[in-house]
């Protein structure tokens, strides 16, 4: 899967280097990407994810269970 988000789908983006005379080089943008365990209480178990800064928040806003839901529903195997 590389550096890309399971549940945002957040990845590598690519830009420039400015330098202070203008020159432009090409880089790459790096994803926040962490690779973390959370406890499933309901299915008694730990669940690892990929998942971005960004998506580690809307985790603790709506529930593991919620977005394992909705991570199921869209196709991913969890």
């Amino acid at each position: 899967m590389g550096r890309k988000c399971q549940l945002t789908g957040k990845s590598v983006m690519s830009g420039n280097h400015v330098s202070h005379a203008n020159n432009k080089t090409r880089r790459t943008f790096s994803a926040n990407i962490h690779e973390r365990r959370f406890w499933v209480a309901s299915e008694n178990r730990w669940v690892k994810l990929k998942i971005s800064a960004n998506a580690l928040r809307t985790i603790d806003k709506n529930g593991i269970d919620a977005v394992l839901a909705e991570l199921r529903a869209s196709g991913v195997k969890v």
